[in-house]
């Protein structure tokens, strides 16, 4: 399941999209849920090779950014995850 939903990067909005909604069901806040987007944004960098040309540029992004940038990279991800679902 994890890799087809990380070689198709449409699913992998929709699959973000579908846990960004039931974080905000459990009540939790944008920011709590950015939190939780950057740690697994750590994790991905470090543990997940890219499937696809739009993970390697989030990669590359990720890499090169400072603490405070990964943290609007994940703010940005949420918001285009929510959006695509």
């Amino acid at each position: 399941m994890a890799n087809s939903v990380l070689e198709n990067f449409d699913r992998w909005k929709e699959f973000l999209g579908a846990q960004v909604d039931r974080a905000q069901a459990m009540g939790m806040s944008t920011d709590q849920i950015a939190q939780v987007a950057a740690k697994m944004g750590d994790f991905l960098s470090s543990k997940v090779d890219p499937q696809n040309p739009q993970e390697r540029l989030l990669k590359d992004m990720w890499d090169i950014s400072s603490e405070e940038e990964q943290q609007t990279l994940a703010r940005i991800m949420v918001k285009l995850a929510d959006r695509a679902h």
